[in-house]
Parts: structure tokens; sequence; C-alpha cells
């Protein structure tokens, strides 16, 4: 049994030791969590961090659609999201959990006539990892939407925030980094079943005729920086269909990283750098990742926990 997970509290949802990430994230790579946790609802998780020691890090994430863990794994608690879904309807408003998928909030509404919401079907992830970095698509963001959302905090304190109030920006929020979400309170408008999905539909056919199927991606690798498109920055300094090992960037979309089958975490970071040196090179322009990467290098242990780096 895991040292550290005798040390935890017990709780109602599932404590995994040595839980491999590989499988719950879209890369399909990286290393192991010393332990996972998956709360059985937003009680369970309130419980757990009241009772938690201070010194034990933690890692929430949602569907891991843009999170890297790299192939050391993690040292402390990766938190899963995924069962906290609670929903309420008011009107053209929708309250939803964390760990609803936004294309199932933009299908959700799409059902109750509100609409306003469907760009949310075509962002990758959960409402979660959506507020805690403000993800958009065609067009709009999170901080367009949202009233307000739900965190809790490494002691088990609860906080409500707008969006100003999080300084939601593009791709970003200044929310405390201990915060873990919990749920958005999201304002549509009424609208048209019919002319709803017509929009959604169209949405996932651009998508799909501009963005790489079928393969293990992290969706967008880098923020558009100001004034330019990072998909052109990285085509204009010649890294269309380059390879780092099995990691590709696609050609369908080169800002997006892909995994060809077999690559490690270590081969898609490292092509992600290539990358930024490039562009940097290129036109003296530094981009910045959207993908969340924590965790330890291959056969190593941090010993004082996991990092993310910027």
């Amino acid at each position: 049994m895991s040292a550290l997970l005798q040390r935890l509290p017990k709780v109602r949802g599932e404590l995994t030791a040595h839980a491999r990430m590989a499988e719950h994230t879209w890369f399909g790579v990286g290393g192991a969590a010393e332990v996972l946790f998956t709360p059985a609802d937003s009680d369970d998780l309130k419980a757990f961090l009241t009772a938690l020691d201070a010194d034990i890090p933690l890692y929430p994430y949602g569907a891991g659609s843009n999170l890297l863990v790299r192939d050391g794994g993690v040292d402390g608690v990766m938190i899963s999201t995924k069962a906290i879904r609670h929903h309420h309807i008011d009107g053209d408003t929708i309250s939803v959990g964390a760990g609803w998928l936004d294309a199932e909030v933009a299908r959700l509404a799409a059902r109750h006539s509100i609409a306003g919401l469907e760009f949310l079907v075509g962002i990758p992830g959960t409402i979660g990892g959506g507020l805690r970095m403000n993800a958009g698509a065609f067009g709009k963001e999170f901080r367009d939407v949202v009233i307000h959302a739900t965190a809790i905090d490494r002691q088990g304190q609860i906080h409500q925030a707008t969006p100003k109030e999080m300084g939601m920006r593009y791709r970003h929020s200044d929310a405390p980094q201990d915060w873990i979400f919990l749920d958005a309170t999201l304002q549509g408008t009424a609208g048209d079943e019919d002319a709803i999905r017509t929009a959604m539909k169209a949405i996932i056919a651009q998508r799909t005729d501009a963005q790489p199927q079928g393969v293990r991606t992290g969706g967008s690798s880098f923020a558009n920086p100001d004034g330019h498109k990072a998909w052109q920055l990285i085509e204009a300094a010649g890294c269309r269909g380059l390879r780092q090992g099995n990691a590709e960037v696609s050609p369908k979309h080169c800002n997006f990283l892909i995994n060809r089958g077999g690559a490690s975490a270590h081969d898609i970071e490292t092509l992600g750098e290539t990358i930024r040196r490039r562009v940097k090179a290129n036109a003296d322009i530094d981009l910045r990742w959207e993908i969340r990467r924590i965790g330890n290098p291959a056969n190593t242990r941090a010993g004082g926990g996991a990092h993310d780096q910027e």
C-alpha cells in the first residue's frame, strides 16, 4: 500500500494508489499519480480537503484534455472532478457542476431552448477546466457567459466569484491556484431549439474540417499571441509535420501536437519546446503553452512534489 494513501482522510469516493495517468489523459502518455482521488461529490471533496495534511501536493483535473503528465509521474494527489455533476436550470440560466463536459452543457442548453452557449460544443474538456483557463472557441469565451463560479480552496473554504473578480482574460484566469472549481452558473438567452442545434452542427463541422480527428492530442497547444495566430507562426517557422520520436505537429492543424502511437510525454513536451524556439528565432515571439504540464521527468521523483510550468 502507498505510504501516502495511509495518510489520507477516509472518503466516500475512490482513492487509487499508483494510478496510471496515461489512462486518464487525451494524450495517453505519462507516469503514475502517487494517489488518484475521485470524490463522490462536492461534499466528499470538502470533507477530504478539510482533513488533509497541508504538506500533501494536490493537482485537480477534469477530462484530461489539455493535460500532459510527465513520464516520471506526479507526487501527491491528483483529484478528478468528473463526478461533480449536479445541475439546475432556471429560465435561461444553467448551473452545472465542474465535471460536466463543455459539449454536454451545450446540448443540455439546446434541449431547453437556451441559446448563447452553442460555442461550448467546440471546446474539449470540462466546465472546471474551462473556468481555470477561460477557455473559448468560435469567437466566445467562458467569461462571456459565466455569471459566477463556485470553488473550494485547499482548506475546504467555499468561494464564489464573477469573471471580473477572477481576472478572466484571454486563455487565463487569476483565480488562486489552490481553488478547485465546483460549478458555474451560465447566462444564455431564450432561443429556438432547431436553430440552436443547427448552429451547433455548423461548429462541429467546422471543427471536424479544421482539426485533427481520430488521433490522441491535447487540443490547442499554444495561445494566440496578441495580433497573431499561433498556427500561422508555427507554420512560418517550418514546423508543420515536425516530429520528435512518435510525437508530431499535426499536418492538418499545426497548433495541435499529436501522439502517433507510443510517444512519451518527453517526446511531446520536447516537440513543443522545439516549436517555441523556432518561432522565437523566426518571429521573435514567445508562444505560451495552453497545455498544462505537470509532474517529474522520467525515472525521477521530485520529493517536494510535482510542478507546473508556464
